[in-house]
């Protein structure tokens, strides 16, 4: 019978039993169907230990049910010869003592396509759910399915298996893998759906990754840029939404609440990492300026402004740029020139980063005083949005502009 425990250890382990399971079989496919059947037989078990320790419980057991399906499976007999013995070899801690970030690397492999490794991170290192992968990617759910199911298949008809961490090509996957996780934190800290803003469970997986990453590469400032990024974002995460779940501004968050502990590392590695100049790095160094800010009124705009110049010179994305616009238009006297530079980008961009065009541009309108304009904004991207404390903050704008 399933328990509460149990239907934590699924929610919150099974990245991390299935990453066990994977190094120990080599085999995605194996060790997904050995563990989705471990986790059936713990609901049904009453085994003391399952109560102890659910997560080991159902790692032990997933592991003998995959060399129980390698011994019937004579195909599986030639590609796992090791599994199959009698006394299975043991297998040896990851590096950093979290498998996940082993199997990070191998889902990061040149030998699948850009976005099918970013998917396939994303569903089986990280846990995230396949609605929520397809959304962040802007593509169906049945497509998505597909996408994962050839990519299974193409891992075990290619033989990609995983490896210890000092055996890969670490630096040449690294890119990949620092925007996965950095994806990953995206879609926890605002959903795309749903009635919460976000998931802090899913913010808390990528920080421990980044603090994994940065341990096993502490002297690469991309990596600290990016476990910096996500400290400074994260130490303000607890004034977001007020009591009853509604959205909090920076401008009127109660800056006395965030996280000091956070902010203090975050800025450590933020200093570390700028002079590296990477996207991380700079993204880190803005986040940091508006942590130090001590009110709203006495932000750093022209600072933020020169280090988004230099992100947009490494990383010219429409949300970089996007971002830019935004800053500069709290520039003295930036508002107009701000909307300008928005009417000429806006045309050329779609999906998410259209969204966000249009709701910079409502917030501009309001700031310059033009009403009408400003609310017919809001409604637009109000229709576009499915994040429900989202819509009802466009809605709290709408009304404010009606009265």
């Amino acid at each position: 019978m399933a328990t509460p425990e149990l239907d934590e250890a699924f929610r919150e382990e099974w990245p991390r039993v299935l990453a066990a399971v994977i190094r120990f079989t080599g085999s995605l496919e194996l060790a997904e169907d050995a563990v989705q059947e471990a986790f059936v037989r713990a609901a049904a078990s009453r085994e003391r230990e399952l109560l102890i320790n659910p997560a080991a419980w159902v790692t032990t057991v997933a592991k003998r049910i995959a060399i129980d399906a390698a011994r019937r499976d004579a195909r599986l007999r030639t590609r796992l010869p090791l599994l199959v013995q009698e006394e299975p070899a043991s297998v040896e801690e990851s590096p950093g003592g979290d498998d996940r970030l082993g199997l990070l690397f191998v889902s990061c492999t040149p030998d699948l396509a850009p976005e099918t490794r970013l998917a396939l991170a994303l569903r089986f290192v990280c846990g995230v759910a396949t609605e929520q992968i397809a959304d962040a990617m802007l593509v169906s759910h049945t497509a998505l399915s597909a996408r994962l199911t050839r990519a299974k298949r193409q891992i075990e008809r290619e033989g990609i298996r995983f490896a210890p961490l000092d055996e890969l090509n670490l630096q040449n996957r690294l890119a990949d893998v620092l925007g996965t996780v950095h994806l990953l934190y995206t879609i926890g800290h605002t959903s795309l759906t749903g009635d919460r803003l976000g998931s802090s469970s899913v913010t808390a997986t990528a920080i421990e990754l980044a603090r994994g990453l940065q341990a096993l590469r502490p002297q690469d400032r991309e990596t600290a840029g990016l476990l910096a990024l996500l400290l400074l974002t994260d130490a303000r995460a607890v004034t977001r939404v007020d009591e009853d779940g509604g959205i909090v501004t920076l401008e009127h968050a109660d800056r006395r609440a965030w996280n000091l502990d956070r902010i203090t590392e975050g800025l450590d590695l933020a200093a570390f990492a700028l002079p590296g100049g990477g996207q991380f790095a700079l993204e880190a160094g803005i986040a940091g300026l508006h942590s130090q800010a001590p009110d709203w009124a006495r932000t750093d705009w022209p600072s933020i402004c020169v280090l988004y110049d230099r992100l947009i010179e490494r990383w010219p994305s429409p949300s970089a740029l996007l971002a830019r616009i935004v800053a500069r238009s709290f520039l003295p006297r930036g508002e107009a020139s701000s909307l300008a530079e928005l009417d000429e980008l806006q045309p050329g961009l779609g999906g998410a980063a259209a969204r966000t065009a249009i709701a910079a541009r409502a917030d501009i309108l309001r700031r310059l005083g033009r009403t009408r304009d400003a609310r017919d904004a809001y409604i637009r991207v109000r229709s576009y949005e499915r994040n429900g404390p989202v819509r009802d903050y466009y809605g709290r704008r709408i009304d404010e502009l009606s009265d």
